[in-house]
């Protein structure tokens, strides 16, 4: 595989494992932002092993890149399917350079109506799924000294949204997870980081959307306008997937990605206010606040 200058892959020059070509792992590319980002990312010449639940569903993505594009079945929540996706990527190009934890699933409740099952699947799905691959991915990452890991979270963790609390809870998990694996990673040439989209056009609220089965009238006016049956979002939101995918590959190449990339015009304004909020309210309880140091 030759000489590899780790400095500089750390620099986002985007050096591969194959003569230059980079390989992506991507997982929940059926539909959405990680099937943008897998044609994308094949468009452009990478490797990408495009994983999905249901590897019929990207068939029709794959089959124009025999040389560059392997199709995957992933459930991120089963540990072996999670190991096999990661020896195939090595037997097949020698190695992921950039994981993209995409796969996960929106869902809706009051904090009160929401159902302990169906949130243990909610964190297995989007945070210890993520983790796992995380895990797998990283002992190559770390013996070449190179890679770039991107979670998928979501604008919701930073605003919070009434009716979905679970959902910005899983995420704000994730992004948490990502800061402290940046700085662990960093000193290794390998990079970490967040990416919190907004309202994009997939189908993040419709299809792929669950909530809990039993509504408390109580909340009707705060998480009950979030439930699918009274949400119209679908189908309108602003964000092109497929412009996400290229500013999402733009910040792997970087040579300094942020911690956080913010996608979507609503996503930075909502990101900006909250940062605003959050600054005032600092400084309003700043005194009573640094009062509790000892004498």
């Amino acid at each position: 595989m030759g000489v590899v200058d780790h400095g500089q892959a750390a620099a986002g020059v985007g050096l591969g494992l194959n003569g230059g070509m980079t390989t992506w792992l991507i997982t929940g590319c059926s539909s959405g932002l990680g099937r943008a980002l897998a044609g994308a990312v094949l468009a452009r010449g990478d490797n990408a092993v495009v994983t999905a639940r249901d590897v019929g569903a990207v068939a029709g993505l794959v089959d124009g890149y025999p040389e560059t594009a392997l199709a995957v079945a992933l459930d991120v929540t089963d540990g072996g399917q999670v190991a096999g996706a990661v020896a195939r990527a090595e037997e097949r190009f020698g190695g992921v350079d950039v994981l993209v934890n995409n796969a996960g699933y929106g869902y809706r409740a009051a904090v009160e109506e929401g159902d302990d099952a169906d949130v243990q699947r909610l964190f297995a799905t989007n945070f210890f799924g993520a983790v796992a691959l995380i895990k797998a991915v990283l002992p190559g990452m770390r013996e070449r000294r190179r890679g770039t890991i991107v979670n998928i979270s979501s604008i919701g963790a930073r605003i919070s949204p009434a009716g979905s609390g679970y959902y910005a809870a899983v995420k704000a998990a994730l992004e948490g997870l990502t800061g402290s694996l940046r700085a662990e990673l960093e000193p290794l040439g390998i990079r970490a980081f967040a990416v919190e989209p907004g309202l994009f056009r997939t189908d993040f609220a419709g299809r792929s959307l669950t909530q809990s089965a039993d509504a408390i009238g109580d909340y009707a006016s705060t998480a009950g306008p979030r439930r699918k049956e009274n949400d119209r979002v679908h189908g309108t939101q602003p964000g092109d997937p497929d412009k996400a995918a290229r500013v999402m590959i733009a910040a792997v190449e970087s040579a300094a990605p942020p911690s956080v990339l913010v996608l979507g015009a609503d996503a930075v304004e909502a990101f900006g206010g909250v940062l605003d909020r959050q600054r005032a309210e600092l400084e309003q309880w700043r005194e009573l606040g640094t009062s509790t140091d000892f004498d």
